[in-house]
């Protein structure tokens, strides 16, 4: 995670944030899992399944980067207030599509506690899907509180909060191409 070229600190609201990780390594290492999942998925059409809000502009560029029929849904997952998660999580947008008998991909942005994800997927497990793998963009190995096993990882981090390509502060930075870290002192 060295970036390229140095790109100046922004700010969000009241606080500052530095580059982490730029969109080429970004891009770069989707398209590595891309191919992984192309791999592993050949004979299947799986379901990916994102988790709103954050996941979404990874999940847009992941499914680009997969070379294989796949179909796609939602659901809205929430734990977070500001910088840091309640621990509670709330289903906002429920699931519509079968999974019986299904290969399921989830999309992650971020797992650091391992809350949402060891809350949802016994849910998830009730639907009989034949099988399921979890893609997370970020992990936070030494923030996880449970034993959730992440099948692709995009990147791990220390932690620290972090800000763009779909995730937020107060719902803004979503827009940004590169992933920022809460500067020191703010």
């Amino acid at each position: 995670m060295h970036p390229t070229k140095e790109k100046p600190d922004i700010k969000i609201h009241d606080l500052e944030f530095e580059l982490m990780i730029s969109e080429k390594e970004i891009q770069d290492r989707t398209n590595e899992i891309g191919h992984a999942l192309t791999q592993k998925f050949k004979d299947s059409v799986p379901v990916l399944l994102g988790i709103l809000n954050g996941s979404f502009i990874f999940m847009a560029d992941l499914m680009r980067a997969c070379d294989m029929p796949c179909e796609v849904s939602f659901i809205k997952l929430s734990s977070y207030s500001g910088t840091t998660s309640t621990g509670i999580v709330k289903s906002i947008i429920g699931l519509q599509t079968d999974l019986d008998g299904r290969d399921v991909i989830i999309i992650e942005d971020i797992i650091d506690s391992g809350e949402t994800m060891h809350q949802f997927l016994p849910q998830l497990l009730d639907m009989n899907p034949s099988s399921v793998t979890i893609v997370s963009l970020l992990v936070k190995p030494t923030a996880m509180k449970h034993d959730i096993r992440v099948d692709h990882v995009g990147f791990e981090i220390p932690e620290k909060f972090v800000v763009g390509y779909g995730l937020d502060y107060n719902e803004q930075g979503r827009n940004l191409k590169d992933i920022y870290q809460l500067k020191k002192g703010s």
